[in-house]
């Protein structure tokens, strides 16, 4: 693969990374309208009762549409207590936690005014994590069509559609997850799901 077109998602799900790790190339898009009920402010990660969603609440945009980029989170909900006790219930007896935990720890005490740089702050994060090299650079405007050789996934990495159907080169191969005997594999979780669970393996699985 040689140049990919992305979103920027919180704390994105596994195929997002995949598509990460095996381009030459990423570019994430800053100029697109924000979503709602897409992964640009929401995970999905496996917890004691199953898939869980978690959304970063945002300040109403004015008019219909607004960009990504000047997307503001929302100060209410106590929306970062309540993610973080959400991990760590999912994911504290997980292999690896332990040895990750501190470094997200900040991004649920510290107030970001906007979304698009949380995003960013912690893919960056898990970019390092994982050892993913891949050189990153922004829009500077919106990209109406992906040019040649570039794969364009903004819109095919998203909650409510099958990534079977958008991206059938994605394998959602099944990996040890700390619930996986009460529940069937739940398939591309968050990033986090991977990384707790799975640790430095998770570049093989990518």
């Amino acid at each position: 693969m040689q140049t990919v077109l992305l979103s920027s998602l919180y704390i994105a799900p596994i195929q997002y990374y995949s598509k990460l790790f095996r381009a030459k190339v990423a570019v994430i898009e800053t100029d697109d309208n924000y979503q709602k009920q897409s992964y640009r402010n929401r995970c999905i990660i496996a917890a004691a009762n199953g898939p869980l969603a978690l959304s970063v609440p945002i300040e109403k945009p004015k008019g219909l549409k607004c960009k990504m980029k000047d997307i503001k989170i929302a100060d209410h909900d106590n929306w970062q207590h309540f993610h973080w006790n959400a991990i760590i219930s999912a994911y504290n007896s997980s292999p690896f936690f332990k040895y990750y935990r501190d470094e997200f720890i900040p991004f649920y005490e510290k107030k970001t005014t906007f979304l698009f740089d949380l995003n960013e702050q912690i893919r960056s994060l898990i970019c390092q994590l994982l050892q993913i090299d891949t050189p990153i650079s922004y829009s500077t405007n919106f990209i109406e069509v992906a040019p040649n050789g570039t794969s364009d996934f903004r819109e095919a990495i998203h909650p409510k559609r099958d990534w079977r159907e958008t991206d059938p080169q994605f394998d959602a191969k099944p990996y040890y997850q700390v619930f996986g005997e009460k529940y069937k594999f739940i398939e591309n979780t968050s990033i986090i799901d991977l990384l707790f669970n799975m640790g430095n393996e998770s570049r093989l699985y990518l």
